[in-house]
Formats: structure tokens, sequence, C-alpha cells
């Protein structure tokens, strides 16, 4: 397994301080040491619209002088809903992402189900509470087969363009039409393509038990092509990287459980760090930039030592 950074987290909505530009990224993540970076498909860094072919050829140039790989690219699509003047513009942006995926040299385009969104206030900072209020609201006038239905479809057309664009689509296990690991499973077989696979993050999974992430993770045998890793890091007493819960009574995703059945099962793909929520300290108040950089460096040191205990159970 490789370690990326997603650029979302970096994207000036979490912290106070601005977005790093995309050469900015890619020179952090070389300096924090991770291997790649997923580029988020929107503003400020990924939008196709903003990347003409030069900008693309740039962005490809910058990452290659770095020694960092484009390990995907993340779409932020919502095929939920019921509007055809709503979704085909959706269908649309997802094209352009996989040219924008192509281009840049990259093979992974991740795709979401149902995808509520963000809103940006006042102080730039990202909130979800807006964002989902106002989608469960459109939601309420279709069933989830109608929803489920439709979404097979998109990505069964979409599927085809990406194949020839030599780009495969990962279905990642977010809710809330994704109820858990087997949904993505269920829908990579309805779609049947070899350009529509697997993305299953551990974060997400409807249980954190060693044996129900085992059984997940084997589930994915041979579709899983791309993963993502969260969550809160900080030392403990004896100088350790351990987990703690963002949020009180939350349990911290079972990583360990995680990498051992990713090892097992052979994959080789990345596991890309995201920081996607508001960084806050103990008193909730919103820290700076320097926060994520400490996250992503706590990240890797934690992440590395579980992959080298990986290996040295398989060997």
């Amino acid at each position: 397994m490789k370690l990326g950074l997603y650029s979302v987290s970096y994207a000036g909505i979490w912290y106070r301080g601005e977005a790093l530009s995309l050469p900015d990224l890619i020179r952090k993540a070389r300096q924090l040491g991770f291997a790649g970076i997923e580029l988020d498909g929107k503003r400020p860094h990924g939008n196709p619209m903003d990347l003409d072919a030069a900008a693309r050829r740039e962005i490809k140039r910058v990452a290659a002088g770095e020694g960092i790989e484009i390990a995907a690219v993340a779409a932020n699509n919502d095929f939920t809903t019921p509007v055809p003047d709503h979704l085909e513009p959706q269908i649309l942006m997802v094209r352009e992402q996989i040219r924008l995926t192509a281009d840049l040299g990259s093979k992974i385009l991740r795709v979401f189900l149902a995808w509520p969104g963000v809103t940006t206030r006042a102080d730039g900072l990202a909130h979800y509470d807006v964002a989902r209020r106002r989608w469960e609201e459109i939601w309420r006038d279709t069933t989830r087969l109608e929803i489920w239905q439709q979404a097979r479809a998109a990505f069964r057309e979409l599927a085809r363009f990406a194949e020839d664009q030599g780009v495969v689509l990962a279905l990642q296990n977010h809710g809330p039409v994704i109820r858990h690991h087997q949904d993505v499973i269920d829908m990579v077989r309805e779609v049947g393509s070899p350009a529509f696979m697997a993305c299953l993050d551990a974060p997400l999974m409807t249980r954190q038990e060693d044996d129900y992430m085992r059984q997940a993770c084997l589930a994915g045998r041979g579709l899983q092509v791309h993963s993502h890793a969260s969550g809160e890091f900080k030392r403990d007493a004896k100088g350790r990287v351990v987990q703690y819960p963002y949020r009180f009574g939350e349990d911290v995703p079972n990583y360990p459980a995680f990498v051992r059945a990713m090892t097992e099962i052979g994959y080789d793909g990345y596991v890309c760090f995201e920081y996607c929520h508001l960084a806050l300290n103990e008193r909730n108040e919103i820290q700076g930039r320097d926060f994520v950089d400490s996250q992503a460096a706590l990240f890797l040191e934690y992440f590395g030592e579980l992959l080298q205990q990986a290996e040295r159970a398989a060997a």
C-alpha cells in the first residue's frame, strides 16, 4: 500500500488560512513524505473548467519534478436528484473529470453515489449542516430504489466513457444511499464494467470490529482500487502516535484490522489521507493550517507503523 494526500485537506475551508495552491500542495506532499496526491475535482484545486491543456501539462510537470504521483482525482457528484435538468450537469461534470484524470496520467477517479455537499459560510469555513438539510428535502420526493436505478444508469454510461479514456471509476462507501460495503459491491457488479470498481474506506464501515472489518475487505478482493483514511491523531505519554475520537463517544476507525485485511487480499493501491472537518482544539477554537500539517505528519507515522507490522506478519 502507498500513502497519499487528498488535496481537500488544504482547500482553505477547514482551518484559519488560505488554500494551498496546487504546486504548493504537491510540494507539501513531498515535504511531509507522501508518495502521491489525490486531486479534488473542484475549486480551488481541480475543477476541469479551470485547467486548460497547458495547465494540465504543468501539473504533471510539477508533480514529476517533486517525485509525486497523481494517485487519483476525486469527483463530488450526486446522482440522487429526480430533476433531469440537475442530474445531467452532474453526469457532464464527471465526464469532464474523467478527461482530467486521463490528461494528468492518473488511472482512478473516485465517485460518490450521493453527496449532499458542503456550504462555505461568511467566515470562509465549510459546514455540512445546511447542504444536508437541503438535500434531504429533495430526496423525500423519490424512493431509494428509484435513486439506485438512476445512479446505476449514470454509472453505466460513465463507465463506457471511462473505459475509452483508460480511467477506472472507484465508488466510495459513503452514505447516505450507500449503507455499507455490500452496497458498493452490489453496484460494482450491477454496472458490470472493468472501468467501475470499489473504494472501501475504513472510517465509513458500518462496524469497526476486527472480524467485520476483515470480512468487508475480503468482499472487496479483486475490486478494491482506492481508499482513504481520516481521523485525529496525537502522541500518548510514551510518545506513540494514537488515534482519538473527533467527537465524544464516537469509535475511532479500526485501521489495524483494515491494514491487515488489505494486506491479506494483496491490495497495493493508495490510501489517501483526508482532513475534511473543522480543525478545532478542545475549546472549539478554529486552528491554523499548521494543525493540518501536524495531523498529516502523525497519520504518516501511525499508518507507516501499521504497514510495517502487517508486512512483518505476512512474512
